[in-house]
């Protein structure tokens, strides 16, 4: 077979080609695969809880801090933005200097964020330390890709592909969890706290285990003018997505900043064809599997995401459920995302990612028409099922997109090709939210003052009517104090009614989303350099 020649750079010197039993050569454990997907997890277990986490905290930073809801958005936001607009750019740091040190940096510097932020008094250091987290996780997530391709040969990788998948979905699903406990029974500061002790366990494995491979023909140059380009063009497209729920579709401030983003993406193209060493090499995207898995992960995350933005809300405001009990109700999604993710490798490795990836979107599909059909009413057991299902069809596209976009992409550009794949999932599920609370938006809209006046309440005046539909929206019902029971029993019943009619189309939406990703996943392939990239000698 192939194999990927890279430089050591931690200390042996020399060239070290990956070796077909997947232990990789090194004094003692350094460099030992199976070790250094254990070191990469825990890393990526940080930022990944920290997605999800710190939602269930907002609440409680904003009684002691006296933060305004636009500051609680913004603690979201300030996070979401730094980490997607420079995962692509931290990649390829991590393909210049090496994956070891930009993994070891993010790492390092996640922690330490996450402790100022449990240390600060006001609300903006706190959002000045997440936009820190943002940069750091950055950092830190395509290098434990780069680390992943680098060290396991290809017949192993789908297989670490797939629990390096399976840590990121059950901290993502089990970052609810663990907040809500955290929060009742301790402070929102142990929420950041809790990155301490991960991230010094992770350093000192990183420091002990990694191995830093860098592809002999590594860039030795950097494509400012790339990284600027791309970087306002990905800045513009993420904050019109977040604000325009705000603003709303069809305001003037919406689209300049989308204009503004496809203007800057046209003009980083059309310079990345000029410069001798591009920071995306478009050549890349020749490949039609490579393409097709971007274009997966942004359709996958469409529908996940944005579909599951309102589970939380239904669990929640129209069952009625604490934090902790929604987390413990999504557990049959975390379960099978926990199971699926290494049979997903398994199933990759011996099939092809073809099959995997059709039926991972089938499945995806089925379970968000089945979440279509959920009612103010519906038990605990068909939940489940439909969340089973979501979950074992999610694991296998997790696993074989990345895949393919990383395997697909040359060994002195799997930083970039990290930074990808995690770029995708970020805007596809910034679009989910968007665009599913745009047509929840609409459907309450058109719905609720029929709903409330067939179910003979006094008329709303326009502001009120506003309010009672941005309360709708996540679920709430608009009940006034000092409201008599039997009217506000009309009120709560309306509003969930209205909910999960709008709830019912944006799964559909989602569903139909993740059909039409079946299609794509059959333009997919196993990886062409997964064994051999440039630079690569036969053994």
């Amino acid at each position: 077979m192939t194999s990927q020649t890279t430089i050591d750079t931690t200390g042996s010197g020399g060239r070290v080609p990956a070796s077909p039993s997947g232990a990789a050569p090194g004094k003692g454990l350094r460099g030992h695969p199976w070790l250094t997907l254990i070191t990469v997890a825990v890393g990526v277990m940080m930022v990944a809880l920290d997605g999800t986490i710190v939602a269930i905290a907002n609440p409680a930073i904003g009684k002691d801090l006296g933060a305004s809801w636009s500051d609680l958005q913004w603690i979201t936001n300030a996070y979401f933005l730094a980490l997607a607009v420079s995962l692509i750019t931290a990649g390829k740091l991590g393909d210049r200097f090496g994956h070891r040190q930009t993994f070891l940096i993010g790492v390092a510097g996640f922690a330490a964020s996450s402790a100022a932020i449990g240390l600060s008094k006001g609300i903006t250091a706190v959002i000045v330390f997440r936009v820190f987290q943002g940069l750091f996780g950055a950092l830190l997530m395509p290098a434990a890709l780069g680390l992943l391709r680098a060290t396991f040969p290809a017949e192993k990788l789908n297989m670490a592909i797939g629990i390096w998948g399976m840590v990121i979905g059950a901290s993502t699903a089990g970052g609810p969890i663990l907040g809500g406990v955290l929060v009742e029974h301790v402070n929102w500061q142990s929420v950041f706290f809790i990155n301490v002790p991960v991230g010094i366990l992770a350093v000192i494995l990183g420091v002990w285990i990694l191995l830093d491979h860098r592809a002999e023909n590594a860039p030795r140059s950097f494509d400012i003018l790339g990284i600027v380009l791309l970087s306002a063009a990905m800045f513009c497209l993420v904050w019109a997505l977040i604000k325009a729920p705000e603003w709303g579709w069809g305001d003037l401030k919406t689209w300049a900043f989308i204009v503004a983003s496809v203007v800057g993406f046209g003009l980083f193209a059309v310079w990345e064809t000029k410069v001798k060493e591009p920071l995306i090499p478009l050549g890349l995207f020749r490949s039609v599997p490579l393409s097709a898995g971007v274009v997966l992960m942004v359709l996958m995350a469409i529908a996940f995401m944005g579909g599951l933005f309102f589970v939380t809300f239904y669990l929640q405001n129209v069952h009625g459920m604490s934090p902790i009990d929604a987390g413990l109700h999504l557990l049959p999604l975390t379960g099978m995302m926990i199971v699926g993710s290494p049979l997903a490798g398994v199933m990759i490795t011996k099939f092809g990612p073809r099959i995997p990836l059709a039926g991972g979107m089938a499945f995806t599909a089925i379970a968000m028409y089945g979440m279509s059909t959920l009612d103010a009413h519906t038990g605990s057991g068909v939940m489940s099922v439909w969340f089973a299902l979501l979950g074992l069809g999610l694991a296998p596209v997790m696993v074989g997109a990345t895949e393919v976009i990383v395997g697909n992409a040359p060994m002195e550009l799997s930083g970039v090709a990290g930074g990808l794949q995690q770029a995708a999932m970020q805007i596809g599920g910034s679009l989910g939210t968007a665009v599913l609370g745009a047509v929840m938006a609409s459907k309450v809209d058109s719905e609720l003052a029929g709903n409330w006046a067939d179910a003979g309440l006094p008329p709303l005046t326009p502001a009120q009517s506003e309010q009672a539909a941005l309360a709708v929206q996540q679920g709430s019902a608009p009940v006034p104090e000092g409201t008599p029971e039997q009217i506000a029993a009309k009120i709560t019943e309306v509003a969930h009614t209205t909910f999960i009619d709008g709830m019912s189309l944006a799964s559909l939406t989602a569903a139909g989303v993740a059909a039409v990703a079946v299609f794509v996943a059959f333009l997919t392939k196993r990886g062409e350099n997964a064994q051999a990239g440039a630079g690569a000698a036969h053994i």
